[in-house]
């Protein structure tokens, strides 16, 4: 889960004069529009016309925000009969393709046919499907339409990104969903579209199938695309990083360029924000780091001789001119003793701080708010690689409350009821498949009941049927129609930094290779649990080890730097590519004393666990477990070097030696 800046363009064709083919281009809204009847017709969402031509002097924002709030409230009226005709279209669209036809669907449209029959899935039940496709099948499998490339997930099948294929015309959903978000925000902070947004933006590397389609991450896909590039005027995606800077693959000139164009404009810059929280943290030590560089940049206006894309320096150095009174303002505020409040200190008409701050992202809060003395910090938006789900209409909320209301016209939503063993935080009960009985318990988007959990289901105009999404929601009050979401947490994640997502089968997999190194020693793990630590810059994994050592030799700090390595070198794609990418820091093992876990275990009995029910946890987050662990720390030992990290999958680099 994650969101992004707004705003971009929206749907343009929405509401073209001639009625649209099953297979035009953003016909799922069209075909609410002008396919149904009369009666219903007046009652359903027209998304707002934008001008492909506006000018700066001809865009009338107060005139585009009114409508899109109007197309907010006319989606959320109507969510279910809106939900009906886009199951209905995406089945129509794809009755013929391999997946449904072999599921025995035959053609029906209708919800209850749908649900009786298709089975609700994950992943690893259409990965086979996903392979071919990968692989160059290019019947229709999964969709009607060509899948255009495939967008990696954050989230993991068999240590590997899984593939979320996609078709051309998702790029429009996704830009109708960007379109929403500053109308919203305008409500609640005006005067926006009178300065510039600084947002630390960046792509990274992308691999290709043995077939020859594309897989790179959904951002990354959006950047590259004549949506981004290309975007008309709007006033809201003036940004202060240039596209060139943005869409540069190495990380270091990214950055770099990105800081220094966002310090020439200091004044002119109203909000700031990143994708995670982790990565606008992680730009600010960045500025920590090299704040002397780049006031020499502003200084002298030239530009550091180690930024050598041609591109980047060309678009930097059409803002970039000498100014030594603003060099001299940045270096008086980066030499004070502290950098609380640095984010107002330089940038000083921000009024609010654009990152994701839910889930696992709530660790960097307190960090956040040291850096911008407590400015709002704005959650906008909730999307996937899967499909893009909605929008936070309250954005000015507490972190604690953010809550996000499904969009209707952007896919087909189930929900599935989650329930808690024993009602504990960490005991969400979720069936990797379902039984007849439990498919059945499936509820629509309108049907969902306040205060209870649930695990989203998705059906998507790209071939995704009943797919179970991994994210818990609970649903917190109603817009219209339409539910509204708080995100509790992906299901099984033990521990996550940045884009990371381990789960407990995984650390206890890696954990298993890595205590190999200790039996020359005849030493043995007698227990461990895990912590992200986000009080480093970036945020690292440490494990906490309990040994049992019966040799006499002492270990050698080496073997548990190499017992680092190891688990290292188990864990997921998306863990050692930030590794690679420095957002995760050095994983660190602790050695705690003998009989830690012991007093671990009568702590947490004191607070009234049940001897009898109580087992470790393998992730701890509790600030008191976590002051009683470091407090019998025997030694700290750290990984020597990044573990091994190539774009694309192992399987493709086995089939063609290359990705």
């Amino acid at each position: 889960m994650w969101t992004i800046p707004p705003s971009f363009p929206l749907y343009n064709s929405i509401l073209s004069s001639s009625p649209p083919t099953p297979h035009s281009r953003f016909s799922h809204i069209a075909i609410i529009l002008l396919s149904i009847k009369k009666r219903e017709r007046e009652a359903m969402p027209e998304a707002p016309k934008e001008s492909q031509k506006a000018t700066e002097h001809e865009y009338d924002v107060a005139e585009k925000n009114k409508k899109t709030l109007q197309f907010i409230e006319d989606v959320t009226t109507n969510a279910d009969q809106v939900q009906k005709r886009v199951l209905a279209e995406i089945l129509s669209r794809n009755a013929h393709v391999e997946y449904l036809k072999r599921n025995g669907l035959n053609g029906h449209t209708d919800r209850e046919t749908f649900k009786k029959i298709m089975p609700v899935v994950t992943y690893e039940d259409i990965q086979p499907d996903i392979t071919r496709v990968a692989n160059g099948d290019k019947s229709p499998i999964l969709c009607s339409q060509p899948i255009s490339e495939f967008l990696t997930s954050s989230g993991t099948s068999g240590g590997e990104r899984k593939l979320m294929p996609t078709i051309e015309e998702e790029l429009g959903r996704r830009s109708l969903l960007y379109s929403l978000l500053m109308p919203v925000i305008n409500q609640f902070v005006p005067g926006l579209d009178k300065g510039k947004g600084m947002y630390f933006l960046f792509i990274k590397s992308e691999a290709k199938t043995p077939g020859g389609l594309v897989a790179r991450p959904v951002l990354t896909s959006y950047y590259k695309s004549s949506h981004f590039k290309n975007r008309p005027y709007d006033p809201y995606t003036n940004y202060t990083s240039p596209n060139e800077t943005i869409l540069c693959l190495d990380s270091y000139q990214s950055m770099y360029s990105q800081m220094l164009c966002g310090l020439c404009q200091n004044k002119e810059v109203l909000r700031v924000g990143a994708v995670f929280a982790s990565g606008f943290i992680r730009a600010i030590r960045f500025l920590e780091k090299h704040w002397t560089l780049l006031c020499k940049d502003i200084r002298t206006g030239t530009l550091n001789t180690q930024i050598t894309d041609p591109s980047v320096r060309e678009a930097v150095m059409k803002l970039l001119q000498p100014d030594p009174e603003l060099a001299d303002f940045i270096e008086a505020e980066c030499s004070r003793e502290s950098w609380q409040g640095i984010i107002t200190r330089l940038w000083p008409n921000t009024k609010y701080v654009d990152v994701i701050v839910t889930g696992t992202m709530s660790q960097y809060i307190p960090t956040l708010d040291y850096y911008s003395n407590g400015l709002p910090l704005v959650c906008t938006m909730y999307a996937s690689s899967e499909c893009y789900f909605g929008v936070n209409l309250n954005p000015l909320c507490k972190p604690s409350e953010v809550s996000y209301t499904l969009v209707p016209t952007m896919a087909y939503f189930e929900f599935l009821p989650v329930h808690r063993n024993n009602g504990g935080i960490n005991s969400i009960s979720m069936p990797k498949s379902l039984n007849e009985k439990e498919q059945q318990e499936l509820v629509d988007l309108v049907d969902v009941k306040v205060g209870q959990e649930y695990e989203l289901v998705v059906t998507t105009y790209a071939g995704l049927y009943r797919y179970r999404v991994g994210d818990v929601l609970r649903v917190a009050g109603f817009k219209n129609n339409a539910p509204q979401f708080n995100f509790i947490c992906r299901k099984n994640v033990v521990l996550s930094i940045d884009s990371d997502k381990t789960d407990e089968v995984e650390l206890q997999n890696a954990v298993k290779n890595a205590v190999t190194h200790l039996m020359p020693f005849d030493a043995h793990l007698t227990e461990y649990t895990s912590y992200a630590d986000t009080t480093t810059i970036p945020g690292h994994y440490i494990l906490y080890w309990e040994l049992n050592i019966h040799g006499s030799t002492p270990i050698p700090p080496s073997v548990y730097e190499d017992c680092c390595l190891t688990v290292e070198e188990s864990l997921n794609t998306v863990y050692r590519q930030n590794r690679v990418c420095e957002s995760i820091g050095p994983l660190e093992i602790k050695i705690v004393e003998a009989g830690t876990f012991d007093k671990l275990m009568d702590y947490a009995i004191s607070l009234g666990a049940s001897i009898n029910q109580y087992k470790t946890p393998r992730c701890v987050k509790f600030a008191p477990i976590v002051e009683l662990l470091n407090s019998r720390v025997i030694s700290s030992n750290f990984s020597p070097k990044c573990p091994k990290w190539t774009p694309g999958h192992k399987q493709w680099i086995n089939m063609t030696g290359r990705t």
